[in-house]
């Protein structure tokens, strides 16, 4: 009888033991990447793998009790299924761990001990291969390739534990799924940021090793994610520096603008219209009718001398000068246009793919209010509306259906505070696109936007402990009597860090219950 590989815990801190062999593994790997070249980073799930199969292939007598010490993941972070299912692998773990352990007295049934034989195979590779020129070997070693054949990952992840002790979990793509906006609102020391590197890792971690892997776009208000003390995190989110982009040191390497080549100028001009809205929303601009029809015709000037293809931030600012009474007046459309300018925070052209990889915008060293940090966050967002725009539906199986892309705003308040038509968009068209969001903030109110219902139409609206929230916001997410009400506010008060409330959709649904349930969130960080 086959071995079932299901539900199986990972050993605790294996990411840290695996990293010195990872990063000699990628050392090896990208010796010939021409220089300029994106490195080639391995992910958890490979590195484990290469360990397994290298332990499982060593002749050496079995120990239960070397076994039975390995210590179990405190967090219960699992193994993920496509550990075992990739290029049809599992096949071959099931006769040669019983070959392995054939002089051992094993329950292949519980998970505890399967978990912990698993663990040590790795653990004994990886000590293979850091010794003597093993990995040499290995990596000389010539194989058949084969594609993989892992289909749409399901990804109802798991965060975290109801009271109780079952686990809890997040659907992000059943079919039943409505959308896959995810809001988080807590106070300073909630546990937001461990809750928000939680979220990224299960999404990766099951889905990076497959045909389908999600990547995305973190925007790093704080600096926390790119900060090189916290280097150690990247691994939980399967990149590595690479992903990291700071626009204070160099540009961002994406054109902001659209490419309108061979296209209809009526789209142009639409376009024009737009972009000369945002760029006033941008700072608050208060501008007459005839500065924004000016700068809107500026837009459609640079677009020409280009013919049609990207424009820059400089051409703009030159045309929309030309344009002026006296070119050397500053209005404050010039002072948002220079501002932009001065910062070179975008490339002339798009220098690598947006959606194909993910990314860290640092954004700590800008003001969080001010015109280059909205400016960052507005244009990468508008830019992944035009790549939507483009790409075909998610694929779709009887189960589950495919998800492409996340885009998460820490400290999304200062993206909210205005009409910020591209990530309305990017809600609306990604639904079909296998795309979403997480937005992270001190207080659910900040979700109360007057142009446009966030918190309602969010699939999961997370509270976390926050110093204050208003009744309204509570009673569209929970339908509330005034003793309902008191209970929630009361139970949001006694939360401790790493807890939060989620809906309970069916005592909602039923309309009777208690319509909240608590979560204790798994430290990952």
């Amino acid at each position: 009888m086959n071995i079932e590989f299901s539900n199986l815990r990972q050993a605790e801190g294996i990411v840290d033991e695996l990293l010195e062999l990872k990063n000699r593994i990628e050392q090896r790997i990208n010796l010939k990447q021409n220089s300029g070249k994106k490195s080639v980073p391995l992910n958890n799930n490979m590195v484990m793998r290469i360990c397994f199969l290298t332990g499982l292939s060593l002749r050496a007598k079995r120990d239960m009790k070397a076994v039975e010490a390995v210590v179990l993941s405190k967090n219960g972070l699992r193994i993920v299924p496509s550990f075992f299912t990739k290029n049809d692998l599992g096949k071959i773990y099931s006769p040669l761990l019983k070959l392995r352990y054939a002089d051992c007295n094993v329950n292949w049934e519980e998970p505890a001990t399967l978990s912990r034989i698993v663990a040590h195979e790795i653990l004994c590779g990886r000590n293979y291969l850091m010794d003597s020129n093993h990995l040499e070997e290995c990596l000389m070693a010539q194989y058949g390739s084969r594609k993989a054949t892992v289909g749409i990952p399901r990804l109802d992840i798991a965060i975290g534990t109801y009271d109780g002790e079952m686990e809890a979990t997040l659907d992000l793509n059943g079919r039943n799924v409505n959308n896959t906006q995810i809001l988080i609102a807590g106070s300073t020391g909630s546990g937001k940021t461990n809750l928000l590197a939680l979220l990224v890792n299960r999404l990766r971690q099951e889905t990076a090793d497959t045909n389908y892997p999600v990547n995305f776009l973190l925007f790093d208000y704080k600096g926390e994610f790119s900060d090189p003390k916290n280097r150690n995190w990247l691994n939980y989110l399967e990149v590595d520096e690479t992903c990291i982009l700071d626009p204070m040191q160099h540009p961002l390497p994406f054109t902001p603008f659209r490419d309108f080549t061979n296209s209809n100028i009526n789209e142009v001009n639409l376009y024009s219209t737009a972009l000369a809205t945002a760029l006033t929303a941008l700072d608050n601009t208060k501008i007459s009718a005839n500065m924004a029809n000016r700068l809107s015709e500026a837009i459609m000037d640079a677009y020409s001398q280009t013919n049609y293809r990207p424009i820059s931030f400089q051409r703009l600012l030159n045309c929309y000068q030309s344009k002026l009474k006296d070119p050397d007046t500053m209005d404050s459309i010039s002072s948002v246009l220079s501002q932009i300018v001065r910062g070179n925070i975008f490339s002339d052209r798009d220098e690598t793919p947006l959606v194909e990889n993910s990314f860290i915008v640092k954004l700590d060293s800008y003001p969080k209010e001010g015109v280059i940090a909205k400016a960052i966050v507005y244009f990468l967002i508008s830019k992944l509306n035009t790549i939507y725009e483009q790409l075909p539906p998610q694929h779709v199986t009887e189960e589950c259906v495919e998800l492409r892309h996340f885009t998460i705003i820490d400290e999304a308040h200062y993206m909210l505070g205005f009409d910020n038509q591209p990530l309305r968009n990017l809600i609306a068209v990604g639904r079909n696109k296998g795309m979403s969001i997480i937005l992270a903030t001190q207080s659910m109110d900040s979700y109360r936007s007057k142009y446009f219902d966030f918190y309602t139409n969010a699939q999961y609206p997370l509270i976390m402990k926050q110093q204050s929230i208003n009744d309204s916001v509570l009673r569209d997410l929970y339908g509330l009597n005034q003793r309902e009400m008191q209970e929630l506010r009361q139970d949001i008060a006694a939360l401790g860090k790493g807890e939060l409330l989620i809906k309970n959709q069916d005592a909602y649904l039923l309309g009777m219950g208690k319509k909240w349930k608590k979560i204790n969130v798994t430290r990952l960080i």
